[in-house]
């Protein structure tokens, strides 16, 4: 067994970065923050490619916003915390309150893009196909605030970059936050900001986003500790993290099949 030296031991990192007057500034709030700015860096970059005015973006950038905070928050309540609805079923609406979910998130974001498609009469795969490439840019940025905050952490460990959380106990872990940053984040984007460069059938990117995450988390929930509340839902594996990305892959791929070879793509 390897030496506790060979562990990296993580400093008792305060989860408030600094005050400033009446106002804590939180590792995971300038998460979000440098995620949304990094998305809008992205997406004014190529705005011009499907005629979006400036104006045009910082709105859709807000629609989205609006939809990673409340969708976030309403997905965790329900998929990971449904018992809170007993006791509070105004609950899912406190946006402030910790705990978010990146598939409530997700739903939160493609009923965000919806609407704005509607307002501004695109076609909502214009838009989905758009985004989908900047999407994995905030996750990274969060899953770096998850890892600052000292949560969501992995599993037991004895690898030599296995990490010790001083808030949770003295056992090495897996850096679960960091896999998934990497993965689901930094890595994908590049992927789909690269495949995207080029003309794509409509829905190609957003279901190439789809099946990419969905199978990038499905990996990096193995390395991670389950819901302490929840614990595996299914076969004394299954992680509710894997269980939901089971449909964003099927969607995917059927998207996929869905095209033709003119490049076109019939709604469902």
């Amino acid at each position: 067994m390897k030496s506790q030296m060979a562990w990296l031991l993580l400093p008792a990192i305060d989860p408030i970065l600094f005050h400033a007057g009446p106002i804590n500034i939180r590792w995971y709030g300038l998460s979000y923050l440098l995620g949304f700015l990094g998305a809008w860096l992205l997406a004014n970059k190529r705005r011009h490619t499907i005629g979006l005015t400036e104006d045009a973006l910082s709105d859709l950038v807000f629609y989205i916003a609006l939809g990673v905070i409340f969708g976030g928050r309403i997905g965790y309540v329900l998929f990971y915390d449904w018992q809170l609805l007993w006791h509070a079923p105004w609950e899912p609406l406190l946006f402030w309150q910790p705990g978010r979910s990146f598939h409530g998130g997700l739903l939160g974001v493609v009923l965000a893009l919806w609407l704005f498609a509607r307002k501004h009469r695109r076609p909502l795969s214009q838009i989905g196909d758009f985004i989908a490439p900047i999407i994995p840019l905030g996750i990274g940025f969060g899953r770096l605030g998850n890892f600052f905050n000292q949560e969501l952490w992995g599993r037991v460990t004895e690898v030599p970059w296995a990490v010790v959380y001083p808030y949770l106990d003295a056992l090495p872990r897996h850096p679960s936050q960091l896999y998934e940053s990497l993965l689901e984040g930094f890595l994908l984007c590049m992927a789909l900001w690269i495949y995207s460069k080029k003309p794509r059938a409509p829905w190609s990117v957003t279901a190439w986003f789809l099946i990419g995450y969905g199978c990038m988390r499905f990996v990096c929930e193995w390395f991670r500790e389950p819901d302490e509340h929840l614990g595996f839902v299914g076969f004394d594996w299954l992680t509710m993290g894997q269980l939901l990305t089971v449909p964003m892959i099927l969607i995917g791929l059927l998207l996929l099949k869905k095209y033709t070879k003119d490049g076109t793509c019939r709604l469902i």
